[in-house]
């Protein structure tokens, strides 16, 4: 064996070790899906306030029934105690992780043990684990709360005031308990040498304010209408102010808001029929153009579209090492050790709470990501140039954009669907790709705008050149076509580092890979990995702007 493959093997172990911490701390993280759905459920009740003030008729109500449903606020109920249970689960896992990360030894055992036993770490790891353990508890424990509050104005919508007042109470002998491991186990957040701080004290103080709002007779607290504004949003807060303002007989508060109510529920009503309606007809032409896809396969074999260049394998000139280096080097290596080292040494790291500065953090994170692995790339196979005719093909002329947008709408149904199946195997666990997130809350034209480019343009610009482009021809060298388009696939999916997304992301990277081995254009995979990041973005900023 050459000492550059002794090297190869040693980063490859590496990579292996950083690439399975990172998967099984997103396995211990709550998929990003749930949140959404969230998101979602809140723009509905937004939306189910709009009254408009010509009733339309029997279309304007059935236009309304079919966008909203019969009854949001049951619905709402529902989506909300689903969430709060898993939630709970959880917590569950989360109380057992921190118990177990105390209980881990400290030094090495005096008697031989067996090798499957846990290994002893140091004092410094186990204090590693337990704080990492502890924040995981903490932020659940913090959104159990933010769940049970709303929960509560929900039933309180619903009529049922008693029920929700009991909801509230809850939490607040939760708080008092310092939290709740789901099913009335308890554990103090911090070490046991310091005292326990209340991770949602201001979610208690909102939930006793509440209480005092919906009970009879009413207690209306002096800070209630501060703690409404600060610690809920949304129709949530509305909602709350709405009664506070009744009870205070301050009508001018009460039309105002109403008013401004009315307004946002008809931007609701837009938001709605944009992220509902234009997937749906996407959605809808891929379904059809897959099925008559799949019929002109069966009908014309070698002659339909899916068969076009089925079996035309490229002319690889490199070996499967020079694969590996790319990858290992240029990629992984690269993305989880290098580039983070280089930027913590240099003092740059995301300010929280500054959202322009974490986005412009990430759009140079992943700049530098494409950088190296595109140098990575080139010093590898330069000295093979000039490539034989195929690679990294970019043809302007030809029918890119119909293979992209094709592509983009036949990967709806099709993701959709694995994504449902998917959700149900992980239970709400898995992690998600922390951009969403950030996404998702960001209020900011210019932070907006970096993720846009990131997610839009530059992620498939280099990822599309690095697995479609290069992974999946070298590939044919070694299997068919059909193969390299799965195995290329799984590496796109497994390189997010997310255990939830690995299937989802493996279905639209096969999609991707059909295109391009059909199309034998980079521009036609890369147009529909723009739009998919794309459409994702859209709907997180419509669904992130609900929320005010």
């Amino acid at each position: 064996m050459t000492i550059k493959r002794v090297v190869l093997s040693v980063l490859t172990v590496l990579t292996v070790l950083l690439a399975g911490a990172s998967l099984w701390q997103s396995w211990q993280q709550p998929q990003f899906q749930s949140r959404l759905e969230l998101y979602e459920t809140n723009l509905l009740l937004r939306a189910a306030e709009w009254q408009p003030q010509d009733s339309g008729g029997k279309d304007l109500t059935n236009a309304r029934k079919a966008l909203l449903g019969d009854k949001p606020i049951e619905s709402a109920i529902e989506q909300y105690q689903e969430a709060k249970t898993s939630t709970q689960k959880n917590i569950k896992k989360a109380l057992a992780q921190l118990k177990q990360a105390r209980s881990l030894p400290e030094s090495a055992p005096a008697t031989p043990q067996p090798k499957s036993a846990t290994p002893p770490v140091t004092e410094t790891s186990r204090a590693n684990q337990e704080t990492i353990s502890q924040r995981s508890l903490a932020r659940l424990e913090k959104l159990n709360a933010e769940l049970t509050l709303r929960l509560g104005i929900l039933q309180a919508q619903q009529g049922k005031t008693a029920e929700a007042v009991k909801t509230w109470e809850e939490l607040i002998r939760q708080g008092g308990q310092g939290g709740q491991g789901g099913q009335g186990e308890s554990i103090s957040l911090t070490t046991p040498h310091t005292p326990h701080p209340t991770p949602y004290t201001p979610i208690i103080e909102t939930a006793n304010a509440l209480i005092g709002l919906w009970s009879n007779p009413a207690r209306l607290l002096p800070d209630a209408q501060q703690l409404i504004q600060t610690n809920l949003d949304g129709w949530f807060r509305d909602r709350a102010l709405l009664r506070l303002y009744e009870l205070q007989q301050r009508q001018d508060a009460f039309a105002q808001l109403q008013a401004t109510q009315q307004e946002l529920a008809e931007r609701a009503i837009v938001k709605l029929a944009i992220i509902g309606s234009l997937p749906w007809l996407a959605g809808v032409t891929g379904l059809g153009l897959l099925i008559f896809l799949i019929a002109q396969r069966l009908r014309k074999g070698k002659e339909s579209v899916l068969s076009r260049n089925e079996d035309t394998v490229w002319v690889t000139p490199w070996t499967g090492e020079i694969v590996w280096q790319v990858f290992i080097v240029g990629f992984f290596l690269m993305g989880q050790v290098l580039i983070p080292l280089t930027l913590s040494f240099l003092g740059v790291k995301p300010v929280g709470g500054q959202i322009r500065i974490q986005a412009f953090y990430v759009l140079v994170n992943y700049l530098l990501l494409a950088a190296g692995g595109l140098g990575v790339l080139y010093l590898s196979i330069k000295s093979f140039f000039p490539l034989p005719e195929g690679w990294f093909r970019f043809n302007w002329r030809s029918n890119w954009i119909l293979w992209g947008f094709g592509g983009y709408c036949v990967a709806l149904p099709l993701v959709l669907i694995v994504s449902i199946i998917n959700q149900q195997l992980w239970q709400g666990q898995g992690g998600s790709n922390p951009l969403l997130s950030l996404a998702l809350e960001a209020r900011d034209s210019v932070a907006l705008s970096i993720f846009f480019f990131t997610a839009a343009i530059a992620a498939p610009l280099f990822e599309e050149f690095l697995f479609r482009g290069f992974l999946l021809p070298s590939l044919t060298r070694y299997m068919s076509v059909w193969w390299a388009i799965i195995l290329s696939a799984f590496l796109f999916a497994l390189a997010h580092l997310s255990l939830s997304e690995i299937l989802p992301l493996m279905t639209l990277g096969i999609i991707l890979g059909i295109v391009y081995t059909r199309s034998r254009n980079l521009l036609a995979p890369m147009l529909l990995h723009s739009l998919w990041n794309s459409g994702t973005l859209v709907s997180l900023y419509i669904l992130g702007s609900g929320a005010t």
